[in-house]
């Protein structure tokens, strides 16, 4: 119980990527990047492995961008046909490639990237892909002109290739849906049955991460909007707990969601924040166990898993590193009291 994990991303080395950066440019000639990125993925690896973490990840090492990287490798997508639009409801601007015709893989996407990490590590290993909403709301469409449409188109791709990545070895896949928190109606009318038909018939377990944790200016400013209590999730946790998704993941450090919502979720395994991705301050071991106490009157300690609040590609690297440690550290303390091993 209290297996601990992270939402996706780590820092990147700083001879791979520019530290400290989203949309970070790589710094490698492309005659050596894909070494380079697979030797990236082996630290990340290792680093989660030293702290203590029980469900790892590749750290995202190979990917510029959670959405783009895995867009790069589908057909129908013009990425020299770049513009910028409004995100996440205008809440700030992004240059986005275009939809220019019909959607389809051009191969495996992330395969390659699952059995290398597989073949590096004996933990459980995790792999974090966009969500279909999300990625519908991160470029332009001059094709489909129809949001659940192209969404669906996503989807299909999202099975396809996540079949794969489970043959490959993974054990959960998870499908990062920040949109969640911004179009609620969509997401009772479409978000959760696209996202239905992207984990059909896999065989691994299911997670979607819907939490705003990046400490950039246009989350805080948005988050200021919310008032002492961040409710938005009381719309979408009822409908998640009756989906087919398996795990639900969303920040519970230094934020205002009211953990008694996390009642809404019954059944569904939480996979709570516990660590801040918007400070370079380092949480104390004891701070950490103070937050999974807080979730656990709300959820059963074998449905929770202490987590980190989102991706930490911005985060210093010895600060991630930290993070991590203490995540790893906290758990341990409330497992202890709690009888686990």
């Amino acid at each position: 119980m209290l297996l601990t994990t992270l939402a996706g991303s780590l820092p990147k080395p700083p001879w791979l990527a520019k530290p400290e950066s989203l949309w970070a440019p790589w710094l490698l000639p492309p005659e050596t990047l894909a070494e380079g990125r697979r030797d990236a993925v082996l630290i990340a690896l290792k680093d989660q492995e030293a702290a203590g973490i029980d469900i790892v990840t590749d750290g995202e090492q190979s990917r510029q961008h959670f959405v783009h990287g895995f867009l790069e490798g589908i057909e129908g997508i013009d990425f020299d046909r770049r513009v910028t639009i409004g995100i996440r409801a205008d809440r700030y601007k992004a240059e986005v490639p275009t939809v220019t015709g019909p959607l389809a893989r051009r191969g495996p996407i992330h395969v390659e990237e699952v059995r290398w990490a597989r073949a590096h590590t004996e933990r459980r290993l995790k792999f974090t892909i966009p969500g279909p909403m999300t990625i519908v709301d991160t470029l332009a469409d001059a094709h489909y002109r129809d949001r659940p449409r192209l969404a669906f188109a996503f989807a299909r791709i999202i099975n396809e290739e996540a079949r794969e990545l489970v043959a490959a070895g993974l054990d959960v896949l998870q499908l990062d849906e920040p949109a969640f928190n911004v179009y609620m109606a969509d997401v009772a009318s479409w978000g959760i049955e696209a996202l239905h038909r992207a984990v059909e018939g896999l065989d691994c377990t299911t997670a979607v991460h819907i939490c705003y944790g990046y400490g950039i200016k246009a989350n805080i400013d948005w988050k200021r909007t919310l008032g002492d209590e961040w409710r938005q999730y009381e719309q979408t946790f009822p409908l998640l707990a009756k989906s087919r998704i398996d795990q639900v993941s969303l920040e519970c450090a230094s934020s205002r969601v009211p953990l008694a919502l996390l009642a809404l979720l019954a059944g569904k395994d939480v996979l709570a924040g516990c660590i801040d991705v918007a400070t370079n301050t380092v949480e104390t071991p004891e701070e950490v166990a103070a937050t999974i106490r807080r979730v656990l009157p709300f959820v059963p300690p074998e449905r929770l898993f202490p987590c980190t609040n989102c991706g930490m590609v911005p985060l210093p690297r010895s600060v991630a590193r930290a993070k991590l440690r203490a995540l790893a550290a906290g758990a341990r303390l409330v497992r202890a009291e709690l009888g686990g091993s």
